[in-house]
């Protein structure tokens, strides 16, 4: 079965979206002042290690505007286009990013039938909205956050509307230099 992998940039207060930041990366602005090459090695594993993106429209339009056009030595804006996208999204009308799926309803069942598909891991990254929805309905298999020393007091906050208790058990640490720490958790019951 395939795993769902959920990857967060997050603030010591718990925020993944905020004001600010670059097209395409708008709402994690604040997080691009920690990337150095530990970091930028450590999302370069993580997207060559999955077999598809399960993306929340906002996250979808944000990466559908910046990566189409982006290249890189490291080969990682290769395989952001190259993975296949499945986006959630009742809004979006069509989906222009190459290798994109549109799931507009029945979410939890949709997704929990993809997770049954032959194929490799699902990560989904940003999408806060759709975060919340994986956590409340015990969807995420792996929990990787990416713990960033900055408090930014204001955003959407990652831990909203998740309905019950979720205990997690420590897998892994990652530290960078510039104090980004990589926390990965798997539920207790996996």
């Amino acid at each position: 079965m395939r795993k769902i992998i959920l990857s967060e940039l997050i603030t010591l207060d718990g925020v993944v979206e905020a004001p600010g930041g670059e097209p395409g990366f708008k709402y994690t602005g604040w997080s691009g002042e920690y990337f150095d090459e530990a970091y930028l090695k450590f999302k370069l594993e993580e997207v060559l290690e999955v077999g598809a993106l399960l993306l929340g429209r906002v996250t979808y339009q944000g990466f559908a505007e910046a990566w189409p056009s982006r290249t890189d030595e490291w080969g990682f804006a290769d395989q952001m286009n190259r993975l296949p996208k499945i986006v959630v999204s009742t809004t979006l009308e069509r989906l222009d990013w190459n290798n994109s799926t549109l799931i507009r309803d029945n979410v939890v069942d949709n997704i929990r039938q993809l997770k049954t598909q032959p194929g490799g891991d699902i990560l989904v990254t940003g999408s806060g909205a759709l975060a919340q929805t994986l956590m409340q309905h015990e969807l995420v298999d792996e929990y990787r956050f990416m713990m960033h020393p900055t408090i930014l007091g204001i955003g959407r906050r990652l831990y909203q509307d998740i309905g019950e208790r979720k205990k997690l058990r420590l897998v892994e640490v990652k530290t960078f230099g510039t104090g980004t720490l990589v926390l990965i958790y798997r539920p207790e019951n996996l």
